[in-house]
């Protein structure tokens, strides 16, 4: 409720809307008396572990190419989650007999985080995840809420320490205090859940970053030990690594649902995904990647005022010229009154 009250939600209006239910499972769910928790391991199954954070970090240093946080390069994580949450509670009608429950993943108010660490998912780190000594924090969160009372697990203990690698490399400073996060700020929110246009301030700092941002994870020393996922549904799809921004831009209305089928970006639509793209190419441009002034003048007169606002941003990061001075005067020195 402080965290609300500071206006960090930004317009995630949903996180206000139901109240106390999202910290009292018995008002969202009525007969509710134990919660199970769960996660799942999404890193794709290539995975380099000996050094993908280094992997990661070096996509950031190439500005004409597009970086999709890992999580969503694969099949949409609800999908997977619930339908294993639902095997889950099949399982267990088969030991118990018919039981109330209801299974979620992201889905419903309900504070995972929070319901995770109280159950020895992990500790809550300083960027607010979920944290495991043996496996990171890239795993996703899921529940069932039941109406049988059972043996409640113990916390863990937390092991951030004094470490503060999360909040300093935060590009847009969005861990404002350990332990607490302003969404505002927060490139995952700037380019997935806001949809608006994104504060100029804040748009060079995204870099390439075009559907939500992993540097508080990729530089979390816990994070040596992720772990990859079993499945096939979270390896990475074609068209969403290592492609260039120019490339994905050109993509039509229909190639972006083509080819985001199945995937959590299609939630947020063609227009923010060019409205993101945008933001990445003009940062490309004063970065001097060689195509991204073309690809930006292909949609300078784009349908959307949005895409357009975004698009003559991005042109106008173009570095302006040297100038050359002439001899006796230091460049960049105003010339003699006439």
């Amino acid at each position: 409720m402080q965290w609300l009250a500071h206006g960090f939600h930004g317009e995630m209006k949903y996180m206000a809307t139901h109240g106390t239910r999202r910290a009292r499972p018995a008002e969202l769910v009525p007969g509710t008396v134990s919660v199970i928790t769960a996660r799942m391991d999404y890193l794709p199954r290539d995975t380099p572990l000996d050094d993908w954070q280094a992997v990661e970090f070096d996509r950031l240093a190439r500005p004409g190419e597009a970086i999709v946080s890992v999580y969503a390069r694969g099949r949409d994580y609800h999908k997977v989650l619930r339908a294993r949450l639902a095997t889950l509670a099949e399982c267990i009608a088969e030991e118990v007999g018919p039981f109330g429950h209801r299974a979620f993943t992201d889905s419903a108010p309900v504070l995972e985080a929070e319901l995770a660490s109280r159950s020895g998912q992990g500790w809550r780190g300083k960027h607010t995840l979920v944290l495991d000594r043996s496996a990171g924090s890239m795993f996703f969160l899921g529940e069932i809420y039941v109406d049988m009372a059972l043996p409640e697990s113990e916390p863990v203990s937390a092991h951030c320490g004094s470490c503060s690698a999360c909040i300093d490399i935060c590009p847009t400073k969005a861990i404002v205090a350990p332990y607490r996060l302003d969404a505002r700020r927060c490139i995952s929110y700037l380019t997935i859940e806001h949809g608006g246009p994104i504060p100029q301030e804040l748009r060079p700092l995204m870099g390439n970053r075009i559907y939500g941002c992993d540097d508080c994870q990729l530089i979390c020393p816990w994070n040596k030990f992720a772990k990859k996922s079993a499945l096939p549904d979270f390896d990475a799809r074609e068209g969403l690594t290592g492609q260039a921004l120019a490339s994905l831009f050109a993509w039509s209305e229909e190639d972006f649902l083509r080819f985001t089928e199945g995937s959590p970006i299609r939630r947020i639509g063609h227009e923010r995904w060019l409205r993101n793209i945008a933001v990445a190419l003009g940062n490309a441009l004063r970065a001097g990647e060689s195509g991204a002034a073309e690809a930006l003048a292909t949609r300078a007169s784009d349908p959307s005022e949005l895409v357009r606002e975004h698009v003559a941003w991005a042109l106008a990061q173009r570095p302006a010229p040297a100038t050359a001075a002439r001899p006796g005067q230091t460049a960049g020195s105003p010339s003699p009154a006439a």
